[in-house]
This record gives structure tokens, sequence and C-alpha cells, in this order.
């Protein structure tokens, strides 16, 4: 898996480029089929925004974008909020061929009910 990190409008220090290197690698477990992960640092004023685009198998794309005053805290809350997305869509994607959803226990049959013998019988069947 390919990361980079990039910073719009700023600086990022080796500590920053460390930390998101860290965390981007850690995104390989909750779905192992990605490809590329792009972590943009930009700053708006005071605000640090943290854009995190994930690249996977059949053109699937995950982004997750956060902003915070401190860029280690936006960059915290993108990684969660990508495991997130990448947990349901690996949920979906294994089970789309089982029917009962994520997990959940299968319906019990029931036959049906016989109708009481005190009923009438339907039209056309010979009581």
């Amino acid at each position: 898996m390919r990361i980079t990190v990039i910073g719009r409008h700023a600086d990022i220090s080796e500590a920053l480029k460390d930390y998101a290197d860290e965390k981007a690698g850690k995104l390989d477990r909750f779905y192992d089929r990605l490809h590329s992960v792009d972590v943009v640092f930009d700053l708006d004023g005071i605000r640090h925004r943290c854009e995190i685009i994930a690249k996977a198998d059949h053109a699937a794309t995950f982004v997750a974008r956060e902003e915070h005053e401190d860029s280690f805290a936006s960059l915290d809350a993108a990684v969660k909020d990508l495991e997130r997305q990448l947990t349901r869509h690996k949920e979906r994607f294994r089970n789309r061929k089982h029917p009962g959803g994520h997990g959940g226990e299968p319906e019990a049959w029931e036959p049906p009910l016989e109708p009481k013998s005190d009923e009438h019988p339907r039209k056309g069947e010979a009581s």
C-alpha cells in the first residue's frame, strides 16, 4: 500500500508526517484491498483540516475530512471516520451473497398454519 502525506498551504513537521504514516498504515487492518492512501493537511486560518483519500479494488474510493484546532486531532478524527467506512464496506462486500444481513441469525422457518376444522371450506373444495 502506497501512503502519501501532503501539506496544502502549510508546512508539515516530520513528527506529523511520521504520525500520519503510522496511522494510515493501520488502515490496512480494516480493509485489506487498499492500494493507496493520500493524507492531505490544509491550514485555514487557525483551523487545521485533514483529508484522507483511500483507493481500493473495484474503483472504490473512501474519503474522510475533519477539521480541528490541532492537526494531530484532525488526523485522528479522520482516521476514525475512515475506519468506520472501511469496516462497513467490508461487511457489505463480504456478506453480499448471504441473506440475513451481516452476521444476524437467519430467520426460523415455520410451517403454514392448518385451517381450523370448524372453518368453512374454500370455494371449489369438496367437504
